[in-house]
């Protein structure tokens, strides 16, 4: 990889600023773009690595293989194989699939199902990785008898659990890994184990806050039949769906790099209360990059869960901000404007709870 000169440079960082705008901007008032992210998104990762100059063949190749082939996996598999083998897989068995998910709802009701889906799928996203729940998760608010908003509001809600439940262990998305990664050595020694210790007592009542919060606001839904769905999918959409993953996540990993440089130059040197806010930024990027970035083994404890749990709940504001997001929204085509109603409330809150905690933890 190229380097990044070591102070700002100011037509690079003119330009970055524009393409983040834009990034920020575009989806929300420009109907094309909404209904084609995957393409924008493309678009804007190779002009921000193009402004940034940081094109190398060792980052086309990452971007090429990642979504095929995460890192630290000793086998290909990744978001794109995922997507295509559970697709077809629902695509040959949904009548026996649907049925099941379905007998569950009717015998616990709605509001129980709720609360156990997202209290289940969050606990367990980081033990079978973030990209095979999201899968789940995805084809579950599928076939709920609910109205398109209820069921939007219901996979919002469980991404924020999913995306908060993965980061516990290393296998479960690449924000931990790179995470325990980085503290491997001293003065920390990070294990497997590592981010469970630092973050449960954080991300578990999380998770069962939303889980009780989607029981509530969907759950409240009067569901009078309760019938398996007409499949509707074509072959081909199967497989298109995957393509268009691959694509978003191709061009999280270019727009990422591209713009890795405005986080060196400036989130680097931002004290940590300030950090928490700032990284808000990972609901349009890969939260992987910005971890990379800004983790270190000088930090202190609070510094390194302040970082950690500002992006982690900003990664589900934004269908961008996370693998469930991207997944979720492709299977139920939910658009930008759809999800951010949700998900920046949903996360607002989030995060101004969390930070009031992270200071009076701090001030003991």
């Amino acid at each position: 990889m190229l380097e990044i000169p070591p102070t700002p440079v100011f037509h690079i960082a003119v330009g970055l600023f524009a393409v983040l705008l834009l990034v920020l901007i575009l989806p929300f008032r420009v109907r094309i773009v909404e209904e084609n992210l995957e393409p924008f998104f493309l678009i804007m990762g190779v002009a921000a690595v193009t402004i940034s100059g940081l094109w190398s063949l060792e980052l086309v190749i990452e971007a090429l293989k990642e979504p095929v082939w995460l890192p630290n996996t000793p086998v290909p598999i990744g978001i794109f194989q995922v997507v295509l083998i559970f697709g077809l897989l629902i695509y040959k068995f949904n009548r026996q699939i649907y049925s099941g998910v379905l007998s569950l709802l009717k015998r616990v009701g709605i509001r129980a199902f709720i609360f156990l889906i997202v209290t289940l799928l969050g606990l367990i996203s980081s033990l079978i990785s973030v990209i095979v729940t999201a899968v789940i998760l995805s084809e579950i608010a599928l076939i709920l008898p609910l109205d398109r908003r209820k069921k939007i509001e219901f996979v919002v809600i469980a991404c924020f659990a999913v995306g908060l439940g993965a980061a516990l262990t290393p296998i479960g998305e690449p924000l931990s890994t790179i995470a325990v990664s980085k503290l491997k050595g001293e003065p920390y020694h990070a294990d497997f184990l590592f981010l469970l210790k630092l973050l449960g007592a954080y991300v578990i009542p999380g998770i069962l806050a939303l889980a009780l919060y989607g029981a509530y606001r969907v759950g409240s839904t009067v569901v009078d039949r309760i019938e398996i769905p007409e499949y509707e999918e074509s072959l081909r959409s199967v497989i298109v769906r995957a393509v268009r993953v691959y694509v978003f996540v191709s061009a999280l990993i270019l727009l990422g790099r591209g713009l890795s440089p405005l986080a060196i130059w400036y989130f680097s040197k931002v004290p940590p209360s300030c950090l928490y806010w700032l990284n808000t930024i990972s609901a349009i990027l890969d939260n992987a990059t910005l971890v990379a970035v800004e983790i270190e083994p000088e930090m202190s404890l609070m510094q390194i869960k302040s970082a950690l749990i500002g992006l982690l709940i900003s990664g589900g504001m934004l269908i961008p901000g996370n693998i469930p997001n991207i997944v979720s929204a492709g299977r139920l085509k939910i658009r930008m404007k759809e999800w951010a109603k949700i998900g920046v409330p949903i996360g607002a809150v989030m995060l101004a709870v969390y930070f009031a905690i992270l200071m009076a933890e701090s001030s003991l």
